[in-house]
């Protein structure tokens, strides 16, 4: 069977269109753009046209691109970066839903002296601004929130929190890796000093990525060694997956309004269609502001595991929420700060959408998944008269 494909927020298939680019860089265009000779000099040229490409998307300049290997690495160089050119500041503010890429890295900083506040969430992921405005303190080095939450979807009103902290003076850092290509994204207009994406969240390859730094940052590399991407990343370039990356992000930009007309009505029938056919089930997240291809949806008394194996046995491919938390058989962190109820949130599943999400795709699980609903739940030694236990909020 051909995979239905819904798992697009753990990762996207390279666009035919990305692929072609990049072909002539892994055969005849194989040299080093640093060389000194003109056959490795010539694909310098090809660099910069992928730059040019980053930057037009994302409304900024060329030189504020640097090219990494993945969104984890465009984080860990934004904070690191704000901490180690401050070295007088010794606190971090960022949210108990940020991706592990942000979280693993406060948890470490907290290890190593330094403070970090998270900020708390209501019940459908949102953000308090007033608890951003008390958190803000003098030795504040950074603040990081994402633009939009992997999970659920929920989208974080990331230009008032950048008014609030630029109005401190203070560095700002958003992952925007699930943002670019669903939402329209200006740094002309977007205060923010550290923006991440990565490259196989949007139809590039995996292994690549970008981190915005906006002119004037101060800055400080995290890997050291050679000159590449002036200074400020060592490592012999990527070409291939930076060429597919530049073609990825220049038609992510020319597809955000497909993304937020076909793709959002097929996730909203998706929805509908879920909603309508399986009782004891509710969505996760802002229904009212929510990524466009993005449905987290959780149902009572099951588990997410034991949904996501059934459907597979219909090729069709989901998560129970972050790939890189998989494995786990606790409910993931960003349903725990949301307080989403102990019985829905292990039953919780995402489905994410692309622009190759066909109706007759949507039609299918539609079809599919009640029936495995119904066959969990006859299994399941849980009842609905069950007194409910919330989630842990810890």
């Amino acid at each position: 069977m051909q995979p239905i494909y819904l798992d697009n927020n753990a990762t996207t298939r390279t666009a035919p269109e990305v692929l072609e680019e990049m072909l002539p860089f892994l055969g005849e265009l194989y040299g080093n753009p640093s060389s000194m000779h003109s056959f490795g000099g010539q694909v310098g040229k090809y660099l910069d046209t992928a730059r040019e490409r980053a930057a037009q998307t994302l409304g900024c300049h060329p030189q504020e691109i640097i090219f990494t290997s993945c969104g984890s690495e465009s984080d860990n160089t934004a904070i690191h970066s704000a901490l180690a050119s401050q070295p007088e500041k010794r606190h971090l503010v960022t949210t108990r839903v940020e991706h592990p890429a942000v979280l693993s890295v406060a948890k470490h900083l907290e290890e190593n002296g330094f403070d970090v506040t998270y900020l708390g969430v209501d019940s459908k992921g949102r953000l308090d601004l007033d608890e951003l405005r008390d958190s803000l303190r003098k030795d504040t080095a950074l603040v990081s929130v994402m633009t939009a939450n992997n999970e659920t979807g929920t989208i974080f009103p990331i230009h008032e929190v950048a008014e609030i902290v630029k109005e401190k003076g203070i560095l700002l850092h958003t992952d925007a890796v699930q943002a670019v290509g669903k939402l329209p994204l200006n740094m002309a207009d977007l205060p923010v000093d550290f923006l991440a994406l990565s490259g196989h969240k949007l139809h590039a390859p995996k292994g690549v990525g970008v981190l915005y730094v906006r002119k004037g940052t101060r800055f400080r590399p995290f890997l050291i060694g050679g000159h590449q991407e002036r200074g400020r990343r060592a490592g012999t370039e990527n070409i291939a997956s930076i060429v597919g990356l530049g073609k990825a992000l220049e038609m992510a930009g020319q597809n955000i309004a497909e993304e937020n007309t076909r793709v959002k009505a097929l996730r909203d029938r998706l929805q509908d269609g879920l909603l309508k056919a399986i009782d004891l089930s509710i969505v996760n997240g802002d229904e009212d502001s929510r990524l466009p291809n993005t449905l987290s949806i959780a149902f009572k008394h099951i588990e997410g595991e034991a949904i996501l194996l059934l459907m597979d046995q219909y090729a069709i491919c989901a998560s129970s929420g972050s790939a890189c938390t998989s494995g786990s058989l606790e409910p993931s962190h960003v349903l725990r700060a949301m307080g989403v109820p102990f019985t829905y949130a292990h039953g919780s599943v995402r489905f994410s959408l692309s622009r190759y999400t066909t109706d007759e795709e949507i039609d299918t699980v539609i079809d599919k998944l009640p029936p495995i609903v119904e066959r969990l739940r006859a299994m399941s030694p849980f009842r609905d008269t069950d007194a409910e236990k919330p989630a842990c909020t810890c």
